[in-house]
């Protein structure tokens, strides 16, 4: 397939906004045409009924996501490195490839929803533009690299009036409505307190790839395959090197958001959702690092973060406590002997019993101990909050259709992403109680960690 991209063309993002801006207002509405109305047999999908989606960022995670809109026309698939994506690529050969996101959504007029999967500092910039346009969009998590791009990017969605899901997959799952209706019936009493934790970055040989050890050395060349200055984004300009692409920008602060950011949108996501949290008052981090020179440039391969959490109606103030790397959360000394401890998971511990559950979407979700667990069987509350079908990326693509908000959409995804985030930048102030005004979007305390609520972007790039 012909790259659209091959002759270089660099847009700055009001140029791109200029040209884009008469297509916004003139979106119109997708319209769906039921497959039973033009006789097709049931459960055949008529071509009305499908999406023309576009692919963002299509080499790993996002070359997952891809597949799972098989069932849609898989119009167009971007991605900086041609042969990180190359596997992508092949499988959609119908599909026109680019390079530069911005000149896609620029010539490609027939998109409906977009699918993003790049690195964490450019989901913001590249969420915004699609929406912008009319176009739906589902973005992997964390939503934004920044607190203030994950507020913005809430708000957005809002008055653009599309369709969106953040991809922490986990938000459609049973355990995860299990689990909020069960502390909303009462089953563990008042929550105080809830302990979460990750293995991440040095559990397990692929993820210690994350835990930077040294700074990068020598200059190697840029990849024929890669526009490196394209991978950068707005950030600012920085020699190539493999320490940073593909896989391991997650760890430098320029790039990624740590293990936390990485996990917390999966791993806090159930007590985020079930206890009402929202925005925290305060935050405070306690870090390690391999070496001292590497705080300001890489994040530490071990910390731990404590939130203070302010009553929400009936429910008591909250102390939420994470630990990721080499810190360990502390055994409860309820769990029964031999009962093994996920490599990440939460506790939740209330005024009458305690859960514990995994990684993702409340997996494994139990009361514990086991007794107490049997005792509450016969009690437990009726289902009341509505089951997601066919999936996380299912869910969503259902939303574009009949325009009913998907279960993890911005406005909840990006509350959850700015309490995540707010965590990820006390590490930069490892020992510092940071006080946070939600209202203001500041830090009433230590002005110097305001400076941190955003980033300068490179001039061509704009929110």
């Amino acid at each position: 397939m012909k790259d659209h991209n091959s002759k270089t063309v660099r847009l700055t993002r009001r140029d791109f906004l200029a040209a884009g801006a008469g297509a916004a207002a003139g979106a119109s509405v997708l319209t769906i045409v039921p497959s039973n109305v033009m006789g097709a047999k049931k459960d055949a999908k008529a071509p009305s009924d499908k999406l023309n989606v576009a692919g963002i960022g299509v080499g790993g995670m996002g070359g997952g996501n891809m597949r799972q809109c098989r069932g849609e026309n898989v119009v167009a698939l971007c991605d900086v490195d041609s042969k990180h994506a190359a596997r992508t690529f092949k499988a959609f050969p119908k599909a026109k490839t680019y390079k530069d996101f911005r000149i896609m959504l620029e010539k490609q007029k027939d998109i409906d929803a977009v699918v993003i999967a790049t690195p964490d500092h450019t989901h913001a910039v590249t969420s915004m533009a699609a929406m912008q346009l009319g176009k739906h969009v589902f973005c992997q998590k964390p939503l934004a690299h920044t607190v203030y791009e994950a507020r913005m990017l809430k708000e957005a969605a809002r008055k653009y009036k599309v369709q969106t899901q953040m991809g922490n997959q986990g938000h459609s799952s049973e355990a995860i409505r299990l689990l909020k209706e069960w502390i909303a019936a009462g089953a563990i009493g008042d929550v105080t307190e809830v302990h979460a934790w990750s293995d991440r970055p040095t559990g397990g040989p692929w993820y210690a790839n994350f835990a930077v050890r040294d700074l990068p050395k020598g200059s190697p060349p840029v990849p024929d395959t890669l526009d490196w200055d394209l991978w950068l984004g707005p950030t600012k300009k920085r020699a190539y090197h493999p320490a940073f692409h593909p896989f391991k920008w997650r760890a430098w602060l320029a790039y990624g958001t740590g293990a936390l950011g990485d996990m917390g949108c999966h791993i806090l996501d159930p007590a985020f959702w079930a206890l009402n949290l929202g925005y925290p008052t305060s935050v405070q981090s306690e870090v390690k690092h391999h070496k001292p020179e590497l705080a300001d440039q890489a994040f530490p391969i071990s910390s731990t973060l404590t939130y203070q959490f302010p009553a929400r109606g009936k429910m008591p103030p909250l102390k939420l406590v994470w630990t990721d790397g080499e810190y360990k959360t502390p055994r409860p000394r309820e769990l029964e002997k031999g009962r093994r401890i996920d490599a990440s998971g939460a506790f939740i511990y209330g005024s009458k019993g305690a859960i514990k559950h995994g990684s993702h979407g409340a997996s494994g979700m139990r009361i514990f101990p086991e007794t107490k667990q049997k005792e509450y069987d016969p009690k437990r509350p009726p289902k009341t909050i509505p089951r997601v079908k066919n999936g996380h990326m299912g869910d969503w693509l259902r939303a574009c259709k009949d325009g009913k908000p998907a279960s993890s959409n911005f406005e909840y995804g990006g509350a959850l992403t700015e309490m995540v985030l707010l965590g990820v930048l006390a590490m930069r102030f490892s020992g510092q109680k940071l006080e946070f005004d939600s209202k203001t979007m500041k830090f009433t305390n230590f002005p110097k960690a305001n400076e941190l609520l955003h980033i300068e972007y490179r001039d061509g790039w704009t929110l």
